[in-house]
């Protein structure tokens, strides 16, 4: 008989030394782990957020001298703003590598009683970020012709429905839509630049503060900020993964070139459950059930 060899098809991990990262949202939570994680890969960094004390502070825990880390004032709702940032790490480091679209905004409470300025908030930091992302730096990545990834936050609540989080789910089913009809677009130009889904769950990243900061501001015009985002920071606070544990396996993810990164595992159930009420043609599951 003929022995017959199959071929490893696992893509070679991709060296991330030497290379370009750029991370929204960087002054806190996953963004400043992001950074720290980008930095023991021997990355250099341009780190963007709206918060100059939180870039600065994330900036010094990187230790990494002006040449090799730099930092921008950034709000992502603005594409003017995006674009300017992509200039920056083409005038710094010659171009990004690794582009973090991470920034994200969090609110909650019934559908009915969300106002205008709350979904143009939730859609313009959550989902037009990524976009502006997408088309201030995707161009340049592949006329550049070098491997590069692009990195989507996401959310679980991409995956699946909870009520009271109707504004965020939907921005967050957005990311996710955008990221896989990329995946394609991407594949079909035949050059080397991919893009990962991130969709974690519960971990402490500090979303839940600027939910209560805005919904403190709402209040003074409409109703009470919901209780449930009091329960989202501390079930957050109490998760089982770190924002640094999160961030270890979105790099490992992206060095393996991995679509889904799904810190976790067991709450992929409720996405389970969310696909066999969908396949039945039944009332949609809700993940929060029992959870009150």
């Amino acid at each position: 008989m003929i022995g017959v060899t199959m071929q490893d098809t696992t893509p070679p991990l991709w060296h991330l030394s030497g290379k370009t990262a750029v991370i929204t949202g960087a002054a806190s939570g996953l963004g400043r782990e992001l950074a720290l994680a980008c930095t023991a890969a021997g990355m250099r960094l341009v780190l963007a957020d709206i918060d100059a004390v939180g870039l600065a502070q994330t900036l010094a825990l990187t230790g990494l001298p002006p040449e090799q880390a730099v930092t921008q004032l950034c709000d992502v709702s603005k594409a003017e703003d995006l674009e300017r940032l992509a200039q920056t790490a083409q005038e710094c480091f010659g171009g990004t590598h690794l582009l973090f679209n991470n920034a994200g905004v969090l609110t909650a409470g019934p559908l009915w009683g969300a106002s205008a300025r709350d979904w143009q908030w939730m859609l313009d930091v959550n989902v037009m970020s990524v976009a502006h992302g997408i088309r201030s730096f995707v161009p340049a990545m592949l006329a550049r012709g070098e491997q590069a990834w692009v990195v989507n936050t996401a959310s679980m609540a991409g995956l699946a429905n909870s009520p009271e989080l109707g504004l965020y789910c939907a921005s967050k089913h957005a990311v996710v839509s955008i990221s896989e009809c990329l995946h394609h677009e991407l594949a079909q130009t035949g050059k080397p630049v991919g893009v990962s889904v991130m969709c974690p769950s519960f971990v402490a990243t500090g979303i839940t503060d600027a939910a209560k900061k805005h919904s403190a501001g709402e209040a003074a015009e409409h109703a009470a900020p919901s209780p449930l985002i009091d329960r989202i920071h501390q079930a957050t606070q109490s998760g089982a993964l770190s924002a640094a544990d999160v961030a270890r396996i979105t790099l490992e993810a992206v060095q393996a070139q991995r679509f889904y990164i799904l810190p976790h595992a067991a709450a992929l159930a409720n996405v389970e459950q969310r696909l066999h009420k969908l396949m039945a043609g039944a009332a949609p599951h809700n993940p929060l059930a029992g959870a009150r």
